[in-house]
């Protein structure tokens, strides 16, 4: 996932768009440092286990959790209007807009597809992490179960508060430092 946010990152480079990477950067914080501190919320929650085939059926259990995870999943697949839309669009439409400012060429259409394509494995790994973790039937051990909570420490509730908020608004309040005043994004 990181590595995928990172050739954005490298993407938006190669485009000369300096700035649309930095803008990248800077909304890709938000909605991955949600998903790192939701992993750990869930990891605490079950009682350190970490492997992804032990977990299901905590969407009832670990409903804050779950919806930080879903926030920030949308957020990490580009959906619209959150956070990483505004700055994956933006590295796409760049990409559209150099394809079809000069001589044609086929190489970089092949490079606007291959932008598709990792939108599509992000959006899918992140839905598989959603389903295998909160929707799946549940494989937990039963000691373990009994014991799930959610955590109700305002030391981890109000970071992930913040970092949700993060997750949906910050790639709308500050495109215009990184696009633009007044441009039609």
């Amino acid at each position: 996932s990181t590595c995928t946010q990172l050739g954005y990152m490298i993407f938006a480079c190669g485009m000369s768009n300096y700035t649309v990477s930095m803008f990248h950067l800077f909304n890709h914080a938000c909605f991955k440092a949600l998903l790192f501190l939701s992993a750990g919320s869930i990891i605490h929650a079950l009682n350190d286990e970490q492997d992804l085939r032990r977990m299901g059926g905590l969407v009832q259990l670990l409903p804050f959790t779950y919806s930080m995870v879903l926030i920030g999943s949308l957020s990490l697949a580009g959906f619209p209007f959150l956070t990483g839309f505004y700055s994956k669009d933006l590295i796409l439409e760049l990409t559209l807009i150099l394809q079809y400012s000069g001589l044609f060429s086929v190489h970089k259409t092949f490079v606007f597809w291959l932008g598709c394509l990792a939108v599509f494995f992000t959006a899918f790994y992140s839905f598989r992490l959603i389903f295998f973790t909160f929707i799946n039937r549940t494989n937990i051990i039963r000691t373990v179960m009994i014991h799930v909570h959610e955590s109700t420490s305002i030391l981890l509730q109000f970071p992930l508060i913040l970092l949700g908020f993060g997750s949906i608004f910050v790639g709308y309040i500050f495109r215009d430092i990184f696009v633009g005043v007044g441009s039609n994004f």
